[in-house]
């Protein structure tokens, strides 16, 4: 959902939960950002621009299924690619979300990880 959609209850009805890692970055209602839900659960945020991630929990499978729904968001078009280079606060290639996010589709670049349609 992008992140300042009514249907998305984070940062409006209910508070954002706290991010992994020791990112600067904090979630926000803010235009061209997009949150994974997983059942319900703020999973990842996608900052605008789609170069920085922030996860909600260190639970694999949820993220597994955030990273799966972020990559058929970008093969069925909705998202025109991803070029991610941080996670969490961390340089993407070297984040705990790498495997993941690879797993899902994601390539290796000198940048960072990148998902194309």
């Amino acid at each position: 959902l992008a992140a300042a959609d009514p249907a998305q209850p984070y940062g409006a009805a209910l508070t954002w939960p706290e991010p992994s890692g020791e990112g600067r970055h904090r979630p926000g209602r803010k235009s061209g950002a997009l949150v994974v839900l997983v059942d319900g659960e703020a999973t990842l945020y996608v900052e605008r621009g789609g170069r920085s991630l922030l996860s909600f929990t260190e639970d694999e499978a949820p993220l597994r299924a955030a990273a799966e729904a972020l990559g058929r968001a970008v093969r069925d078009g909705w998202l025109g690619h991803l070029a991610v280079q941080r996670a969490d606060g961390e340089v993407a290639l070297g984040s705990r979300l790498a495997g993941i996010l690879q797993e899902a589709g994601f390539r290796a670049t000198p940048k960072g990880l990148r998902l194309r349609a």
